[in-house]
């Protein structure tokens, strides 16, 4: 497994409309595209609180080339997209980060352990 750690840095005022995107349109497309998130985060302390923090879990880089590619293709999600961008662009900045689990990862953990 392979995780990919995701930041978008939203311009002002426009964090909403994104977390309103994930909760009503994209994860549902993920669903249907056997893409597996493991959790969303917004900052509350740190450099900007404009920013959504999320981890997608890859069984390997074919996997994930094959269905974002699959995912950003998508008529729903283009569809979704144009919507949620009709008042302007949601999003300033996403930084993308590949990460290979070293030999003493356990996993991620329930967050009520």
């Amino acid at each position: 497994m392979i995780h990919e750690l995701r930041i978008y840095t939203c311009l002002p005022e426009r964090l909403l409309a994104l977390q309103q995107r994930f909760e009503t349109a994209t994860l549902t497309i993920w669903e249907r595209l056997g893409i597996r998130s493991l959790g969303f985060w917004t900052t509350m302390i740190g450099s900007s609180s404009n920013d959504l923090t999320y981890l997608i879990e890859w069984r390997s880089l074919a996997e994930r080339e094959q269905k974002w590619a699959e995912f950003i293709a998508d008529p729903e999600w283009l569809e979704a997209k144009a919507r949620s961008e009709a008042d302007g662009p949601i999003v300033a900045n996403i930084v993308s980060s590949l990460l290979k689990p070293t030999r003493f990862y356990r996993g991620i953990s329930d967050p009520s352990d």
